[in-house]
């Protein structure tokens, strides 16, 4: 490159060498940047490089001076992104189950870019995806964005559905033939992202995982279902179904020992009304899909947590819990 070709490159090298080589626990002088500079064949002088960085600070990089002894060290002070923050986004990517570890080190890495490269190293040394459980299906990450267009398009889509078989091949729902909604939301519940879409041809509101939808395009076909979705609760729908299980939504009424109202609030949130029983206990009543997966979290509070209404459900759980039961009942202790 020409010298007055590098030249024209100098303010945006210097920015990035700032950008990427300093923070306040780390400063760099006047001699760093002009070492840096030569580097790139570019030349230059203590002066023009005070100029660089008031004109930097005129377009709103935060370009800060330390005393370091007899020098001056220089660092970016305020970022887009502060390290605590980038942190949070980190341990969001790292533990979302949707992501694939692939792309959840491609994310990291994008992140890492964001802060200097000794925040880069803190970064990288709490990143722990290798060996969790994520996601098998590499397109969930084009899927949500090809979603996410047809809402804005105000289209219909297409799509094939599966489920993982025991060899941890896909198996077609509906023997491959394709599903026609109209998606309306995208919600992240219990460690997986769902598309909520409203099905014209059964007239109701489904939700679908997004990790085993394939194939997805636009119809071409505006959405339907906009009265119906108007009337929809997203935040009421997540909480009353367990693990975004199907299950007929009806009202149960349910007691708990007094010790557990935080794991109450913690399912169905701080508006959930609990009523005293006695002095040892308490009621709610919320709706829920009833399934195993309901079946499964009231099991793990043991013989603190009854069903109280409907009969009907209190029956259906204790055949569930019968049938488990009776797995056990030839093992001698």
């Amino acid at each position: 490159m020409s010298k007055k070709g590098s030249q024209k490159l100098k303010l945006l090298y210097l920015c990035q060498y700032l950008l990427r080589s300093s923070d306040e626990e780390h400063p760099v002088t006047m001699g760093d940047m002009i070492a840096y500079l030569a580097q790139q064949d570019i030349a230059a002088e203590r002066k023009s490089i005070y100029d660089d960085m008031e004109a930097l600070r005129l377009f709103g990089l935060d370009v800060q001076a330390v005393r370091l002894g007899t020098a001056t060290g220089y660092f970016i002070g305020q970022r887009d992104f502060q390290l605590p923050e980038l942190k949070l986004l980190v341990d969001s990517v790292q533990s979302s189950r949707f992501i694939t570890e692939k792309k959840s080190l491609e994310l990291i890495g994008k992140l890492e870019s964001l802060t200097s490269e000794y925040g880069a190293q803190a970064l990288h040394r709490e990143v722990y995806v290798r060996g969790r459980i994520k996601a098998m299906n590499e397109s969930i990450y084009y899927n949500v964005d090809e979603i996410h267009d047809a809402i804005g398009q105000d289209r219909a889509i297409a799509f094939q559905y599966f489920e993982w078989s025991v060899e941890k091949k896909r198996v077609w729902r509906r023997g491959g033939q394709l599903y026609h909604v109209s998606p309306w939301a995208l919600m992240w519940d219990d460690e997986n992202y769902y598309m909520v879409a409203y099905d014209d041809e059964a007239g109701l509101i489904k939700h679908f995982r997004v990790d085993k939808m394939s194939g997805i395009r636009q119809t071409g076909q505006p959405r339907k279902g906009a009265e119906d979705f108007g009337r929809f609760d997203m935040a009421a729908y997540s909480d009353g179904h367990f693990g975004m299980f199907s299950g007929q939504v009806q009202p149960v009424r349910l007691a708990f020992e007094n010790a557990l109202a935080g794991a109450v609030i913690d399912r169905f949130g701080p508006g959930v009304s609990l009523v005293p029983l006695d002095e040892a206990r308490f009621s709610v009543t919320v709706n829920v899909a009833v399934n195993v997966q309901f079946f499964g979290w009231l099991c793990g509070f043991g013989t603190r947590a009854s069903i109280l209404a409907p009969d009907s459900v209190a029956a259906e759980m204790g055949r569930h819990a019968a049938a488990i039961a009776a797995l056990y009942d030839n093992i001698t202790p």
